[in-house]
């Protein structure tokens, strides 16, 4: 797995900071952040996807990303529709 750094939040610090980045292999947008909370979590299962089971499944989690990573997503974006070429 070859991954390219996009960006990483300018106001969390040395450590615990939400992050995006890009498999350069399988154009996959890769995200480091927080883990959502039970309300979010909960508020997700309730608002499961038309033709989905609820629940959110074992293999998958619900993150919250903070609107200052919201340039850094579309930067990632543009980078994996040109590592899908």
């Amino acid at each position: 797995m070859a991954l390219q750094f996009i960006g990483i939040d300018s106001d969390t610090g040395q450590s615990g900071s939400p992050t995006a980045w890009v498999d350069l292999e399988n154009a996959d947008i890769v995200l480091q952040s927080y883990t959502a909370d039970e309300a979010t979590r909960a508020q997700c299962v309730e608002n499961t996807a038309p033709g989905h089971a609820k629940g959110i499944p074992t293999h998958e989690t619900v993150i919250r990303v903070p609107v200052r990573l919201v340039a850094m997503l579309r930067e990632a974006c543009d980078a994996a529709e040109r590592a899908a070429l």
